[in-house]
Parts: structure tokens; sequence; C-alpha cells
């Protein structure tokens, strides 16, 4: 199979897993916040809100830097980075005790995001140029399906394993990712 097949088959399961990882706890994240010691209705809100909405924040300060070093050290490089530090932070997530740690872990998985754009880069520098929309558009239902799928997945694991389980569940799979992305992805 050509490399760049290989490629977009690899990070496909990369993007959905990112997409699954960024949306799973929505469900269930004001249970996990009530659990960590936020009692309150109104700090219970405020807190959900902050804790789900400092990972995108992040994401959207860093980005650019970790575009630049992709462009000077490399796509793949950007993707186990991404790929084994989200996983880290999404462990760790699981062994919060207070609603600070819960929410710095979630600023960090904003830090070390950029699977995505990385990914795309990634494939669209590959791909022929007659199979690049295809290719890219193919991507990005991974991620849509990550997305989509996350929600129910975080809360049919919460029902059956636990809330923290779920935290757990997930970082294996971004470490999958990683391992995939380690073995199968060529430069």
């Amino acid at each position: 199979m050509e490399s760049w097949k290989v490629n977009l088959i690899s990070v496909w399961f990369g993007c959905f897993f990112t997409g699954l990882a960024i949306s799973q706890i929505l469900p269930f994240l004001p249970l996990y916040v009530s659990q960590l010691g936020v009692t309150s209705h109104e700090a219970l809100s405020m807190w959900s809100g902050l804790t789900f909405s400092v990972t995108f924040l992040v994401s959207a300060i860093v980005s650019p830097m970790w575009g630049s070093l992709a462009d000077r050290k490399g796509r793949k490089l950007m993707l186990l980075r991404a790929s084994l530090g989200m996983a880290i932070a999404i462990l760790l997530q699981a062994f919060a005790t207070n609603v600070w740690q819960l929410f710095i872990l979630r600023a960090v998985m904003g830090l070390t995001s950029g699977y995505i754009p990385n990914a795309m880069a990634l494939v669209a520098s590959q791909v022929p140029r007659e199979r690049s929309g295809w290719a890219l558009s193919t991507l990005s239902t991974a991620q849509i399906s990550g997305v989509i799928g996350g929600p129910l997945l975080g809360g049919f694991l919460a029902d059956h394993v636990g809330l923290r389980a779920v935290f757990i569940i997930t970082a294996i799979l971004l470490t999958v990712s990683f391992l995939v992305t380690l073995f199968l992805i060529k430069e």
C-alpha cells in the first residue's frame, strides 16, 4: 500500500480518538466537578464551564506555535507530542482530587493539542493532488465522528464503569494513537 494511504488511515484513527477525547466528558463533567467538591449550583455551573473551555482557550493560544514548530521539526513529531501529551493529561484527570487540579490538567490538555491540524497538514503534503479533496474530507469525518461519538461513549461508559474510568479508557485510546503514529506514519 502506498505510504500516503497508510498515513491517511493511521491519522484517521488518531483524529477520531482525539475528537472522542475532546468531547467525551460533556455528559458527566458537572457530575465530576461535583464529585471534586463543588456543590453550589452557581459554582458548579461556573466550574463546569471553565474546566471545559480552558482546553480550547489554551489550544487557540498555542496552536500557531505548534504549527511553526511542525514546519521546522516535522509533523510526525508534533503528532507524537500531541497524542502522548493528551494521553497523559487525560489519564491524570482521572486522579484529580479537587477542581483546581482538573482545571490545570484541562489547560495542559489544551497545551498539548495539535493532533488534528498536524494530521491535516501531513496528509495534504503527501496525498496526490487529484486525491487531496477526497483525502482531507475523509480525514474530517474522523474528527467529526469522534466529536459526535464522544458524548455517547462517555455517557455510556460513565454509567457502566464510572466517571474516572472514562478518562483512563480515553488515555489508553490516545496511547494506541501514539503507537500507531510512532510505528506506521512515514514523513
